[in-house]
């Protein structure tokens, strides 16, 4: 399977970071070792000393596809569901500024969580209206809405698949709110689709 992973798809995400807003999405992945095994806490790595949590919704392909019409891209999903992006940012500070790829930053093992299950999309009014939110230690940190997307689910699924063919099982993290920050030892880790829990973490 691959990890596909859209960055900067939220206005605000992208200003606190400071980085511009992207013309067509942006994108990199991970490898399967970077899947945090279920029931399993998260231990920080040591060589990273600002390590940042990202939430943000996923989507599961469900069939074979490559260069997909967006209007056709609806049929390669049918599964909606949770993850963190875990990104050592001291890490990709440093490659971003030489120019360098910043997979070590964001690829290492246990990168990628995963929520408890995935939700059939037919429970949602829309994809592009669904609410999902962080909460750190007992304090919402992240909150947001597919609707505030740059490029919606179904555009990323036609963009990408002009250049990888999208197999099943494929996971695409479709990019995360503002809000993102760090964690340390100790701390909890909480996330919900609206009222629905499918991430609970510690971190080690």
């Amino acid at each position: 399977m691959k990890i596909i992973c859209i960055g900067r798809n939220y206005s605000e995400h992208a200003k606190e970071l400071g980085n511009e807003a992207p013309k067509e999405p942006l994108f990199f992945l991970k490898p399967d070792s970077a899947i945090l095994p279920k029931r399993v806490p998260f231990y920080i790595p040591e060589f990273t000393k600002d390590l940042h949590f990202e939430v943000e919704l996923l989507v599961k392909i469900n069939k074979v596809g490559k260069h997909i019409e967006e209007r056709f891209a609806n049929t390669y999903y049918d599964k909606i569901g949770l993850g963190i992006d875990f990104t050592a940012r001291d890490l990709q500070g440093e490659c971003k500024s030489k120019g360098l790829p910043w997979e070590k930053a964001k690829a290492f093992d246990g990168s990628a969580v995963f929520g408890k299950e995935f939700i059939d999309k037919s429970e949602f009014e829309s994809v592009q209206g669904i609410e999902f939110s962080l909460i750190k230690n007992g304090v919402q940190v992240q909150i947001g809405n597919s609707r505030d997307m740059i490029f919606t689910i179904d555009q990323i699924i036609s963009y990408v698949s002009q250049f990888f063919t999208l197999k099943i099982g494929d996971v695409i993290y479709t990019g995360t709110p503002a809000g993102v920050g760090p964690v340390k030892i100790g701390d909890k880790l909480e996330g919900f689709i609206g009222e629905k829990q499918l991430i609970s973490l510690d971190i080690k």
